[in-house]
């Protein structure tokens, strides 16, 4: 069964034309045809994640997806590489699934690759201790980074015991605990065709895609259905906890549980952040004031909409700054923080964040991977076909009145989480919340 986008988008507009097919199992296939276009896109998203990590080995699911390329019951590594690189291909994976890109019109063989390392991989001994090897070695100089230790922390404060507290690409300890078997049995039990998601943007026939899918579903097992799981969070409360490292500098991570992408003042939401600490250059408040004015750092943000999914992101705010100067920089976090949900903010701000958001949009799905990836999330939160559309329209429409609103109901800077990494106690963070 296939359900089509009626009509032909006008030039400029969001709307992502696609035929959507209902595949054998449950399976979804969606395709958007681009003439022309000198790439075509491949996402095979897979329902799930990181989620389904088993308690103890977490990473299982970004291991899995990242070693699909390792070898399938027809080809090596080597061989791989052989049947996709000379035609202009590449694919990656980790735990959302697989995606990949291909030039020219030989868009079938990328399709056949990729559709093989989803079905039929065999993660072989020799080549996952290898690559686990060199997994080690990177996670060795993650255990040793202050500001990914920084960030490992908040995001224990936030989410405490749920699994959204632990990196998703596991930690050392975790790692030591899985094998190749571990991954082959992952995979048999949670990449299932029943919980896929198939994007391809291309100049591509929607027709012979499906026909092409159709025919390799054959060598791929349907599965189980996804198991339903509860989330569980802690209240916003303020907690606060260092990494301690000698350093230079001390990176500083404040913020709180944030919101689903689901919540009806998302747009408000996006506006509300490129004037607090994610917009261009010297736009943004935090910036402007910590950054230009104060001379506190170099890098400072602060956003609640980038992480918001099917589950709560965060909002966090970040400033790396001089050991001498954290109290400073945590106060003016703060201070900004508070200012936004205590006043309008001005209007020249406001037509200015509109601006670049809506301005930056169209230029943002011209790439055939982001316009696949668009797709995919289309259909993973339920959106219309016209959401990209109506979004834009709704940033439009953002007034002073829905940002101070959405500023009230999302952001608590009284009941916040403060972690930092670097030359300072839990103590002295513990004494600036205070």
């Amino acid at each position: 069964m296939s359900q089509s986008t009626s009509g032909v988008p006008a030039p400029g507009s969001l709307i992502i034309a696609r035929e959507r097919f209902v595949l054998p199992g449950g399976g979804i296939l969606l395709v958007s045809r681009r003439p022309k276009a000198p790439v075509t896109a491949i996402r095979i998203h897979m329902r799930g994640g990181i989620s389904l990590d088993p308690p103890g080995r977490e990473g299982m699911a970004e291991w899995v997806g990242g070693l699909l390329d390792q070898g399938t019951t027809d080809r090596d590594e080597a061989g791989i590489a052989d049947f996709i690189e000379p035609f202009g291909g590449s694919v990656s994976g980790d735990a959302s699934g697989l995606r990949g890109s291909m030039a020219g019109d030989h868009w079938q063989r990328l399709l056949q690759i990729m559709m093989e390392m989803a079905a039929r991989p065999t993660f072989p001994d020799a080549a996952v201790a290898v690559q686990f090897e060199r997994l080690a070695t990177h996670l060795r100089v993650q255990e040793e980074d202050p500001r990914v230790q920084g960030g490992r922390v908040f995001r224990r404060l936030v989410y405490g015991q749920h699994r959204l507290a632990l990196p998703s690409g596991g930690t050392l300890a975790s790692l030591e605990q899985v094998t190749a078997a571990d991954l082959r049995a992952h995979h048999a039990a949670h990449w299932g065709s029943s919980r896929a998601i198939l994007a391809v943007c291309g100049d591509v026939d929607p027709g012979e895609v499906h026909a092409q899918v159709l025919e390799h579903l054959k060598d791929w097992n349907v599965g189980s259905p996804l198991p339903k799981q509860e989330h569980r969070f802690p209240v916003s409360e303020t907690r606060a906890e260092a990494f301690q490292k000698g350093r230079e500098q001390v990176h500083v991570y404040f913020g709180h549980l944030g919101v689903r992408r689901s919540v009806a003042d998302y747009p408000s939401l996006v506006v509300m952040d490129h004037v607090l600490g994610s917009g261009p250059g010297f736009v943004n408040r935090l910036s402007k004031k910590l950054r230009d004015e104060q001379g506190l750092a170099y890098s400072v943000y602060g956003d609640i909409h980038s992480s918001a999914g099917l589950l709560p992101g965060t909002f966090t705010a970040y400033i790396g700054t001089a050991p001498d100067k954290v109290e400073q920089a945590v106060r003016g976090i703060r201070e900004e923080v508070r200012a936004i949900c205590q006043d309008q903010v001005e209007p020249e701000e406001l037509a200015m964040a509109k601006d670049y958001v809506t301005g930056s949009m169209v230029l943002g799905y011209e790439r055939a991977s982001r316009r696949a990836a668009s797709l995919v999330a289309q259909e993973v939160h339920g959106f219309p076909e016209d959401h990209l559309e109506t979004l834009r329209s709704a940033y439009a429409k953002v007034e002073l009145d829905d940002v101070l609103a959405s500023a009230q109901r999302h952001l608590f800077p009284e009941d916040s989480c403060l972690a930092a990494s670097g030359s300072v106690t839990t103590e002295q963070l513990k004494s600036l919340l205070e």
